[in-house]
């Protein structure tokens, strides 16, 4: 590598079970299909991911219109930061699984 090149892998930081932070990583949320569900995840996922892109949300409805599903795509920085979000997310009265 020359003087005026980047690193590739400047900045990144191996965890356990490989995952290589920062990186892109979906979080499906499923939970009852009421008006609030979507808005309230959003919130919960924004308040541990700020830069949060509403671009990735993914929404699906159930086929009987009873439950949705939401797939967000944030940057993780860190193992600590996304079991922060599953935490919340698991807790949250609407969520029935977060994967």
């Amino acid at each position: 590598m020359t003087s005026g090149e980047r690193d590739p892998g400047a900045g990144r930081q191996a965890a356990p079970g490989g995952l290589v932070f920062p990186m892109d990583f979906p979080i499906k949320i499923m939970g009852h299909n009421r008006l609030e569900f979507e808005p309230q995840i959003i919130a919960v996922v924004r308040r541990h991911a700020p830069d949060f892109d509403l671009a990735t949300v993914e929404v699906r409805q159930s086929r009987g219109g009873n439950y949705l599903s939401l797939t967000v795509t944030i940057r993780a920085q860190s193992r600590a930061q996304l079991d922060a979000i599953y935490l919340d997310l698991t807790r949250h009265p609407l969520v029935k699984v977060v994967l």
